[in-house]
C-alpha cells in the first residue's frame, strides 16, 4: 500500500509514547544557542543599539532570529504534548507541567530577571542597591519577564491543549493528516503552516501593531504574536499526535532531501522582508503608526519566512546522519536550564564590556562565548542539586 493511501487511517491512530528523537533534540538545543546569540548581539545592532559600539550586520542577524525562533520553540514544544496528555491523568499532567514550567518561571521571575535588569538599572543610577531595585521591581514595577515569558505562555498552551483533548482527542486529526501528506509533499504542509499562521498573525498585527505587549507583573507576551505562537504550538501538537515517523518530520521523507530548496525559499522571503524595511525607512520615512497596507504585506512576508526557515532547519537536522555525540548532544540535557539562567549572565557581561573601546563584533563574540560557557556551567551545577534535574 502506498504512503498516501494510508493517510486517512493513520491520522486516527492512538498516540504513543515517543523515544527521544536525536534530530529534534539537536534542533531544540541549536535554537537555545540562537537565543543566546540573539541576546549577545542586540546591544550592538546599528538601529537602536544600547552600546557605543555597533555593527549593521547584527541587524541582519536580529531580524532573522526574531522572526522565527520563538515560534519554532512553540512548534517543537507541541510535538510531544498530545501523547503526554493521552497517557496521563489530568491531575498528573497538571502537576508535571507546573513542576517543569510553573516552578521555574516563578523562581526565575523573582531571581534571574531582577538580577538581569539590575545591570541596566545601574547604568542610570550607579548608587542603586540591588535590594532597593528588587523590592521596587516586584512591588511597584515595571516587572519585565525577559525571555522567560516563553515559559508561562507554554504552560498556558499546555493547559489549553489538555482541555481541548478532553473535548475531543480527534481535534488534531486534520493537521495530522496534512503532516502525513508532508512525508511525500512537504510543500503541502508548508502551505498549511503559512495559511494558518497568516490568519492568526496578520489581523492581530494590523490591530495591535508590532510594539504592544500584554503585561501583568512578570506575565507578558507580545500582543500581535500570541495567536501566531499558539498556531505554531497547535500545529506541532497535530504533527506529533500519531505516526510521527510517517509524517513531515520523518528522516526518510522528502523534507531532508529538499533541504536546499527550503534554504532558497527562506532567503527569498527574508529578502522580501528587507525590501519592505527599505520601503519603510527610505520611502515612507519611518511613519508611526505604519500604514495598514504596509503591515499586511510585511506580516505576510514574515510568516512566509518563519514557515520556510522552520522547515529548512528541521530538514538539515533530519538529514544529519552522525550518531554523535557532538556539542549539541552533550548540551541537550542542560539546554532548558541554559535558557532559564543565561539572561543575567549575558547582560552583566555586556555591562562589563560597555566602557571598553572594542569593535562591536569583538564585544558580541566575547559575550556570546562567555554566556554559553557560564550558563552551561551554572546549569550543570544546579542540576546536581537533588531533585533539580526533574525541573531543569
Amino acid at each position: 500500500m502506498s504512503h498516501s493511501a494510508t493517510i486517512g487511517a493513520e491520522a486516527h491512530a492512538a498516540p504513543r509514547a515517543k523515544a527521544r528523537n536525536l534530530s529534534l533534540d539537536r534542533a531544540r538545543t541549536f535554537l537555545t544557542l540562537v537565543v543566546l546569540l540573539h541576546h549577545a548581539v542586540i546591544p550592538y545592532t546599528y538601529f537602536g543599539h544600547t552600546d557605543p559600539a555597533s555593527w549593521a550586520g547584527f541587524d541582519v542577524v536580529v531580524l532573522a532570529t526574531d522572526s522565527f525562533f520563538m515560534a519554532m520553540f512553540f512548534f517543537l514544544s507541541g510535538l510531544f504534548t498530545w501523547p503526554g496528555i493521552a497517557r496521563k491523568a489530568p491531575s498528573v499532567f497538571l502537576r508535571d507541567r507546573l513542576l517543569r514550567l510553573g516552578l521555574p518561571f516563578a523562581i526565575a521571575a523573582l531571581t534571574v530577571i531582577p538580577l538581569a535588569y539590575y545591570a541596566i538599572a545601574l547604568r542610570h543610577d550607579p548608587g542603586l542597591s540591588f535590594t532597593a531595585f528588587w523590592w521596587k521591581t516586584i512591588t511597584v514595577g515595571p516587572w519585565p519577564s525577559g525571555p522567560i515569558w516563553f515559559v508561562w505562555v507554554l504552560l498556558a498552551f499546555d493547559l489549553t491543549a489538555s482541555l481541548l483533548y478532553r473535548v475531543s482527542a480527534r481535534l488534531v486529526d486534520p493537521g495530522n493528516r496534512v503532516s502525513l501528506r508532508g512525508f511525500d509533499q512537504p510543500a503541502v504542509f508548508w502551505l498549511l503552516l503559512v495559511v494558518v499562521t497568516a490568519i492568526a498573525y496578520v489581523p492581530a498585527l494590523l490591530y495591535f501593531g508590532g510594539g504592544k505587549w500584554f503585561e501583568l507583573g512578570p506575565f507578558s507576551v507580545q500582543a500581535s504574536r500570541i495567536l501566531l505562537y499558539f498556531a505554531y504550538f497547535f500545529i506541532g501538537v497535530s504533527v506529533g499526535a500519531a505516526n510521527f515517523d510517517r509524517g513531515i518530520l520523518s528522516a526518510g521523507g522528502q523534507l531532508p532531501k529538499q533541504r536546499w530548496l527550503w534554504v532558497i525559499a527562506t532567503l527569498i522571503a527574508y529578502c522580501l522582508m528587507w525590501g519592505m524595511i527599505y520601503i519603510k525607512r527610505e520611502i515612507l520615512g519611518n511613519p508611526d503608526p505604519q500604514p495598514h497596507w504596509y503591515q499586511a504585506i510585511y506580516g505576510t512576508f514574515f510568516v512566509l519566512f518563519s514557515g520556510s526557515i522552520l522547515l529548512a532547519i528541521l530538514a538539515f537536522f533530519l538529514h544529519q546522519k552522525s550518531p554523535g555525540p557532538n556539542l549539541l548532544d552533550r548540551m541537550q540535557a542542560d539546554a532548558y536550564g541554559i535558557f532559564l539562567v543565561h539572561y543575567p549572565i549575558a547582560l552583566w557581561i555586556q555591562y562589563a564590556l560597555f566602557d571598553y573601546s572594542l569593535p562591536a563584533i569583538v564585544k558580541a563574540a566575547i559575550g556570546f562565548v562567555l554566556t554559553v560557557i557560564l550558563s552551561w556551567g551554572l546549569t550543570a551545577a544546579l542540576r546536581k542539586i537533588p531533585g533539580a534535574s526533574h525541573v531543569l
